[in-house]
């Protein structure tokens, strides 16, 4: 039997092994941890560690979301005993599907039912720039078109999530949370005329693999084919700004984002689930 317990900075290098194993699945924990190491203040979240005999086994970020890594069944069993009689804190568990809803079949009936299911989510990866040509009016969006950018930004998070990411008096939060990707240079679109036709944010960075997310066409110029020269765009300036390989995961029957990545280059290699509170 294993036990479970927060992950120590000396461990980190064995968490680091586990990141290995998959790098594209471990991509949104794996740059937490190069930023921030494992404090948990710095971190935004804890990261559990399901021990064997002293060594690392399995993990799970719990913060926002709760975030499964190389979590076997035994320790899917244990972390589903250590968060059963604690207050839910998270809005979400994502990750590789059959880890995520292996944990959630044994939290549900602690936790209560869930506000969406979404159980096949392709991950999908690229290495090269692909076969497309990039849209040349694909770019970094500046800071002084904020104003353009949120209100697409929101219109895509809640046509993905089902809320609107301003509930709630959160306005502030999720604008500097937009202001702070694009001075990162993690939010690229398409705008003309001060309106934004096409955008998408790199979320996460890790030394090998960054992850898209955010993809969104105005509704007015959906069904044009916009997307995949887009899409080309942003492959080839995140590849050269962050990390070799790119990452994405799409609900399974959102059937016209998969023929565009596909069409872009995109391979799926993997399946996500994800389980909305």
């Amino acid at each position: 039997m294993g036990n479970v317990r927060p992950v120590s900075a000396e461990d980190v290098e064995q968490l680091l092994r586990l990141f290995a194993r998959d790098p594209i699945a471990h991509c949104f924990v794996e740059s937490r941890v190069h930023i921030a190491g494992v404090d948990p203040w710095k971190l935004g979240g804890e990261i559990l560690g399901y021990y064997k005999d002293g060594q690392l086994a399995s993990a799970l970020f719990s913060g926002a979301n709760l975030v499964p890594i190389e979590a076997t069944p035994a320790a899917i069993a244990a972390f589903a005993d250590y968060l059963r009689p604690r207050l839910r804190r998270s809005s979400s568990m994502l990750g590789r599907a059959e880890e995520v809803l292996d944990l959630w079949r044994l939290l549900e009936p602690a936790w209560g039912v869930a506000r969406a299911v979404r159980d096949v989510q392709p991950l999908m990866a690229i290495s090269s720039n692909g076969p497309i040509e990039p849209d040349p009016e694909v770019r970094c969006i500046r800071l002084d078109e904020l104003d353009a950018y949120l209100p697409a930004a929101i219109d895509m998070f809640t046509e993905e999530i089902g809320v609107s990411p301003v509930a709630g008096g959160n306005t502030l939060a999720y604008r500097s949370r937009c202001a702070d990707l694009i001075r990162t240079g993690r939010s690229f679109g398409r705008v003309r005329d001060g309106l934004v036709e096409f955008k998408a944010e790199v979320g996460a960075v890790s030394p090998f693999v960054c992850q898209v997310q955010g993809v969104w066409v105005d509704p007015s110029l959906r069904g044009r084919g916009i997307s995949i020269p887009g899409m080309a765009a942003v492959v080839v300036a995140a590849r050269a700004r962050f990390s070799p390989t790119v990452s994405l995961y799409v609900n399974d029957f959102n059937t016209p984002a998969r023929k565009a990545y596909l069409a872009v280059g995109f391979e799926q290699v993997g399946t996500f689930a994800t389980v909305l509170f």
